[in-house]
Formats: C-alpha cells, structure tokens, sequence
C-alpha cells in the first residue's frame, strides 16, 4: 500500500514566497512616497517626530524582510542594509518628483538607522537561539 504525502503548499520555501513579501513592501512605500497630501498633525514637533520614526519603522521592515529573502544567512545582512539604502535613496529621489513634496538626505540616513538597528536585533535574537 502506497503512503500518500502530505500536501506541501506551492509557495512554501520558493524565491517567490521569499521575495514577494518584499517586493509588496517596497511597492507599499512607493505607494506611500507618491502621496502628494500627507497628513499633516497641528502640533510641528510631534508631526516631525512620528514622520522620522514612520521611516525609521518602514526601513527596519524591509531589512529584515530582505535578509529573510536571503535565508538568514550570516553576512547577508550586509546585503539586506545596502538593499535597504538603495531602496531608500531610491525613494527619496521619487519624492522629488511627487507634487508638493520634498526629498532629504536625512530621511535616508533615518531609513539606514532604522534598518540597521533592526539587523542588529534580528542578528542577537538570532543568535541567542543558536546559543540556546
């Protein structure tokens, strides 16, 4: 008598289930970047704040995501933060072209903070489960 196999799910493990997660990110923030209205809050301070720790999140996500694309591997991580960047510049430079809004060198060093700073957290959480 033949044992029948489980079904595996198509996507499980594949370059595209991977991948995809990022690619809609990405698309996500592009989507986001090419808004010409942003809201914007009446307190100047708080505005500013939530906007930069908006771009320190959206980063540290698409990091990780990229270093998950490139299976965890140890020095990927250099390659997931340089993604990250080029991402990131990328973005600023479409924000140029968008209606009423602006692009700023700072945005991407903010972008590069929040993706480095989640690569390190990945990176020791990871770790300690290896150490376990």
């Amino acid at each position: 008598m033949i044992e029948e196999q489980p079904a595996q799910p198509l996507l499980r493990n594949t370059a595209l289930a991977r991948w995809l997660p990022v690619i809609a990110w990405m698309a996500l923030l592009f989507t986001l970047s090419a808004q010409s209205r942003v809201p914007q809050l009446a307190q100047p301070l708080l505005d500013v704040l939530i906007k930069k720790a908006g771009h320190f999140t959206e980063y540290a996500i698409l990091a990780t995501l990229i270093w998950r694309a490139l299976f965890w591997r140890p020095r990927a991580w250099i390659a997931a933060w340089l993604l990250a960047m080029f991402y990131a510049g990328t973005d600023e430079l479409h924000q140029r072209f968008v209606t009423a809004r602006h692009s700023s060198i700072w945005d991407v060093v903010i972008d590069g903070c929040g993706a480095a700073t989640a690569l390190i957290i990945v990176w020791l959480i990871r770790r300690n489960r290896h150490d376990a």
